[in-house]
């Protein structure tokens, strides 16, 4: 086979149908977009019209607002930690940082931080470096015998503070 020898295969291609070529093509005079009016122009658009009347969303009030400076954080379980000890994936020497999450294949990418969550059993002697944990969390991680180094605490304000040791 040559370079110039390459084709499609039978029926994979179709011809493009040229609309408004007379009345025998099948598609002449309004060229498949009805008779008149503001939808057989080109260039309109009228997706919210309803006719006049206020349309649906003008009618219903505005809620809520999205937080530019909320923290986007990456919630971890302690469930998938530990079986990612149990699988070997995490050294249970090193601490626990956002970095050695990601290698660990626990989180998928590092984001503004980590949230440790304490759902699932937990009974590895771990130290965590993360940005925020639960109180279960903490509770959960101490209960082992490990520590949990975070920013943030839930439920307490550690604002202006480096790090606060729970």
């Amino acid at each position: 086979m040559k370079l110039n020898e390459i084709h499609d295969n039978v029926g994979a291609t179709k011809k493009r149908m040229r609309v408004g070529r007379g009345i025998g093509s099948g598609k002449g005079k309004t060229a498949g977009r009805g008779v008149k009016g503001q939808k057989a122009r080109t260039g309109v658009s009228i997706k919210g019209f309803e006719g006049g009347q206020m349309p649906l969303h003008r009618r219903l009030p505005k809620r809520g607002f999205n937080n530019i400076h909320a923290a986007d954080l990456n919630e971890v379980n302690l469930g998938r930690v530990q079986a990612a000890v149990e699988a070997g994936k995490l050294d249970k020497s090193a601490t626990v940082t956002i970095d050695s999450l990601v290698a660990a294949g626990i989180i998928a990418r590092a984001r503004d931080g980590v949230k440790l969550l304490g759902v699932g059993d937990f009974s590895t002697k771990l130290a965590f470096e993360v940005t925020r944990a639960s109180k279960s969390a903490i509770a959960a991680v101490e209960k082992a015998g490990g520590t949990v180094s975070v920013a943030f605490a839930s439920g307490v304000s550690t604002r202006g503070k480096a790090e606060a040791t729970a």
